[in-house]
C-alpha cells in the first residue's frame, strides 16, 4: 500500500481517533483526521481522500449529515464512505445503496487492524471494478 492512498478519519473520541489513525499510518496510508463533522467536511475538501471513515454520533454535525455532505461535494468522484457506530455490534455490513450516507457500516468495537483490512479490500475492489468497466 503506497502512502498515496489517503484516508480521512472523523471522530470526536481522541483515543479512538489516535488508535485508528496509527493503524492506517502503520499500514502505509496517508491519514488526515477531524474531530467533528464540520471539520471533517473541510478536511475532505482540503485532502480529497479516497476513503472517509466517520463516527455516527458527533458534535456540530453528526455522521449521517457529514457523509451525505461529503458525498454531495464529491459528485462522481465519490470516495469510499464508511460509517462507524457503537449502536450495533454486528459484523461489518455493505449496502447496495448508501444508508445513512454510507454504503459500509462497521461497528466501533471492530479491531482497528480489521478496519484497515476492510478498507484495503474495498479499495482493491474499487480499482478492479474501474479496470473492468474500462474494458467494456
Amino acid at each position: 500500500m503506497s502512502a498515496r492512498e489517503k484516508v480521512l478519519i472523523i471522530d470526536d473520541d481522541p483515543f479512538f481517533l489516535k488508535v485508528l489513525s496509527d493503524a492506517f499510518t502503520e499500514s502505509g496510508f496517508a491519514v488526515a483526521t477531524a474531530v467533528n463533522g464540520k471539520d471533517g467536511v473541510d478536511a475532505y475538501l482540503s485532502h480529497e481522500p479516497g476513503v472517509v471513515i466517520s463516527d455516527l454520533i458527533m458534535p456540530q454535525m453528526g455522521g449521517v449529515s457529514t457523509c451525505l455532505e461529503i458525498s454531495r461535494l464529491a459528485g462522481a468522484r465519490e470516495p469510499i464512505i464508511i460509517l462507524l457506530t457503537s449502536m450495533f455490534n454486528e459484523a461489518p455490513h455493505e449496502h447496495s445503496v448508501p444508508e445513512m450516507g454510507a454504503r459500509v457500516h462497521i461497528s466501533k468495537s471492530t479491531k482497528p487492524v480489521d478496519i484497515v483490512i476492510i478498507v484495503e479490500q474495498l479499495l482493491d475492489r474499487k480499482k478492479y471494478d474501474a479496470h473492468r468497466s474500462e474494458e467494456y
